[in-house]
């Protein structure tokens, strides 16, 4: 499938980043059973939904940054643009949701963590996802970042850290650390579409390839190098670049990872507004599921 064929379980999987995705799936069931019956015994543990959605999302970041989605997007650029959105506007909501707010007080509970309270300003934040992201694709970095594998992961973390931040304006689990008002939160889901529209529009409308990673095959080469065991150069004696796994022109598969990204960032945004919406509805009618007080009186 799509050229996958012509490599090794290994390349395509990563076992090492597999085995470390199953420790933190497990870690987390053991902090949610044992370990909070031993240190946090009246606190509530994770319900069938929130364990749902913490597997769901380790296994979706796995994909793309260990498996063969990660692998795909190293031949098409659609795929990179999946697995970016995927990774960073799709799992940490999900992340954050997944964890009960126990755990994350527990986490956050040293006052040494009192210094860096002002990171987590909310235009902090917005910010600072936003021009990671956005500067990420502009194509003299996406190059050098995909073609220096230190640089690479430092990144990718970073992005990662800072997507979690922005994300926690949004969907903050633990009511007394709360910043954002329901009305705000829908304003901050409006700010980071804007925000992210130039970076989108870049990819979409433009008619000549901007990234060497996928037309470039030397530059293809030192990016797959990451990938693949052995010299990537060999690649070259097999196929004549990324063009040769591509279904598409280089221009179009572009064009078309521009428009997953923007596609994928409004069904997310869309799905967190529905659930801001949900809780605020919840909290302004839950007096209507208390008795009436004057029931029965003269």
């Amino acid at each position: 499938m799509l050229g996958l064929e012509y490599f090794s379980f290994e390349e395509l999987w990563t076992p090492w980043y597999m085995f470390g995705t199953i420790a933190v799936i497990i870690l987390y069931f053991y902090l949610n059973g044992p370990w909070r019956e031993k240190h946090a015994p009246l606190e509530a543990s994770a319900t069938g939904k929130q364990r749902f959605m913490f597997v769901v999302s380790a296994i979706l970041y796995y994909l793309c940054n260990g498996g063969p989605l990660n692998f795909l997007g190293h031949l098409m650029f659609t795929f990179h643009m999946f697995n970016m959105s995927i990774s960073y506007l799709i799992v940490p909501p999900m992340l954050i949701l997944s964890i009960p707010a126990f755990m994350w007080r527990k986490l956050f509970a040293s006052k040494k963590w009192r210094s860096l309270n002002f990171l987590m300003n909310p235009i902090l934040s917005l910010l600072l996802f936003n021009l990671l992201f956005s500067f990420y694709h502009v194509p003299v970095i996406h190059d050098f970042v995909m073609t220096h594998y230190t640089i690479h992961r430092i990144y990718y973390f970073v992005m990662l850290i800072a997507a979690i931040m922005m994300w926690w304006q949004i969907a903050c689990p633990v009511p007394e650390w709360n910043r954002l008002t329901d009305l705000k939160k829908m304003a901050y889901v409006f700010a980071n579409g804007i925000l992210l529209t130039p970076a989108c529009a870049l990819i979409i409308f433009a008619s000549t390839p901007l990234y060497a990673v996928y037309n470039d095959p030397n530059v293809w080469v030192q990016a797959m190098g990451y990938c693949v065991s052995g010299d990537p150069t060999r690649l070259l004696t097999m196929f004549d670049g990324p063009q040769f796994f591509n279904l598409m022109e280089v221009v179009e598969d572009q064009q078309l990872g521009g428009i997953v990204m923007k596609l994928l960032q409004e069904l997310m945004y869309g799905i967190i507004l529905a659930y801001i919406f949900s809780q605020w509805y919840k909290r302004e009618h839950k007096e209507d599921d208390l008795p009436n007080s004057n029931t029965g009186t003269a």
